[in-house]
């Protein structure tokens, strides 16, 4: 879905209405909703009503509403701060909302979106917390079934735990430390002091509001090094979409799509630290002492990584860091980058009878003087799965070779794996050396080699012929 089908027509906001005038304009039942939807704020409503239905005549006097018996004239809108017309006769609505938006106040015409400078939104009320729900006047029903969901998930306490949040705000203000306050108020609405409010005792909530006031001297940093997987937002764990929520500062590396990195708080800082071919802005000894600061001044830090932080993340060397600072850490797991290609093109990794094992490795592994450990299992059949391997693809290939793998095995370079963009490209491992001339692979290149690759029939799949279809083709030079 694009983006501009994603904006909203109206901008959500709350009006303050407090003792301030409020104009209904109506004589029946089309009135009574809105009318209700005021009883939930302190405005000073006014009803005008020449002729009142009986219903509505009663449920005006039931709630002591102030009632003008009188036929529309333009300066009944003077002094109000919002307009409500529901006379039952469309011109007549209109002339009444004319009248407001000549005076400047904002107005709404019943059932007449046209005519309706906003909309009224199904409410959740929770004093002093509200939850309003709006579909841009097109679905009042929809939007009563989502408030009877949401009510149902709201505490009833949530307005008198409101309420002594702002009691305490003054304290806050004055005694817990810049950047620790947002944890305090965490703390403060998930824990102790809520489930006392919760219960119906005022005075334990108060005491521990004070006890968990007394104790945010002593928070201590805290970092998450966490796994965004392989570059599609919804491929996020939901551990790893929490922990972005509750981080004072994201340290990501450039393989992390900005997608991802906007998911995390709106207020959090963001630093960029590189961590790409050719583009390393900050050193692995930089960043370690970066997260050792961070966490010594107090701050919640992500630490985000592409794919899997213990997966040639170099999260090692960031815990190794981490636990001679004494700062507290946690790894959050993510979808390494092997994973997502196997997915998205249906490329099996293991097959029955055919290959049992999997090797990860990068292709830097495949360019010194001595072959790897696991060369011997790749000979057996294993599945090998290369990371950052386009710029090598040559040395790797010929390594492999050289080790008795025989040079037909079906190879499958992924690009951009997970991603709208995504492309697959086949060949064998005599072909891969073309694959480091192929300057079009601007994005992130997973090699996958292997008999159990064989698996994917891929003289089914049509070939890609734009970049976002994920398709198949050879990527060897004619």
């Amino acid at each position: 879905m694009s983006p501009k089908t994603e904006q909203l027509s109206v901008f959500p906001a709350f009006f303050r209405v407090e003792g301030q005038k409020t104009a209904v304009f109506g004589n029946g039942d089309e009135l009574s909703a809105k009318v209700r939807l005021l009883l939930n704020t302190r405005a000073r409503i006014v009803a005008y009503a020449d002729r009142p239905e009986a219903d509505y005549h009663a449920f005006l006097i039931a709630n002591r509403i102030e009632t003008v018996r009188a036929g529309f004239a333009a300066e009944q809108v003077e002094g109000a701060a919002l307009v409500f017309a529901a006379t039952g006769n469309e011109a007549d609505d209109r002339d009444i909302v004319d009248a407001a938006r000549a005076a400047r106040i904002p107005a709404n015409a019943v059932d007449q979106p046209d005519y309706c400078d906003f909309f009224t939104p199904a409410l959740v009320n929770r004093a002093p917390v509200a939850v309003a729900i709006g579909t841009e006047g097109r679905g009042p029903v929809l939007a009563q079934m989502i408030r009877a969901q949401v009510d149902q998930i709201l505490s009833p306490s949530l307005g008198r735990l409101a309420a002594l949040a702002t009691s305490f705000r003054k304290s806050v203000e004055q005694f817990v430390p810049r950047g620790v306050s947002r944890r305090f108020w965490r703390r403060f609405f998930s824990g102790p002091v809520a489930d006392a409010v919760a219960n119906g005792n005022p005075a334990q909530a108060r005491h521990a509001a004070d006890r968990l006031l007394g104790s945010m001297d002593k928070v201590a940093g805290h970092v998450w090094l966490v796994g965004a997987g392989p570059g599609a937002e919804d491929l996020l764990t939901l551990r790893a979409q929490r922990v972005m929520m509750e981080a004072e500062v994201i340290v990501y590396d450039a393989l992390v799509p900005q997608a991802i990195v906007d998911m995390g708080r709106r207020d959090a800082e963001r630093l960029s630290v590189g961590k790409r071919k050719g583009c390393h802005s900050k050193s692995q000894e930089e960043i370690n002492e970066l997260l050792v600061e961070l966490g010594r001044q107090g701050k919640r830090v992500v630490r985000l990584k592409s794919g899997d932080p213990l997966v040639y993340g170099r999260a090692g060397e960031e815990m190794a860091a981490l636990r001679a600072a004494g700062i507290t850490y946690e790894v959050v797991p993510g979808i390494t980058s092997a994973f997502a290609p196997a997915a998205d093109f249906e490329l099996p990794l293991t097959l029955r009878r055919v290959a049992s094992s999997l090797v990860f490795t990068t292709g830097h592994d495949l360019t010194g003087d001595v072959l790897p450990d696991w060369a011997s299992l790749a000979v057996s059949g294993a599945t090998i799965a290369v990371y950052m391997g386009r710029t090598v693809a040559a040395s790797v290939a010929e390594r492999l070779m050289q080790a008795g793998i025989p040079a037909e095995t079906t190879v499958a370079v992924i690009e951009n794996a997970s991603r709208a963009d995504r492309r697959l490209l086949h060949g064998t491992l005599a072909d891969l050396p073309d694959l480091q001339h192929r300057d079009e692979l601007t994005g992130p290149v997973m090699v996958i080699i292997g008999d159990a690759v064989a698996g994917r029939q891929f003289r089914t799949v049509r070939a890609a012929g734009a970049r976002r279809t994920p398709g198949s083709r050879e990527f060897a030079r004619s």
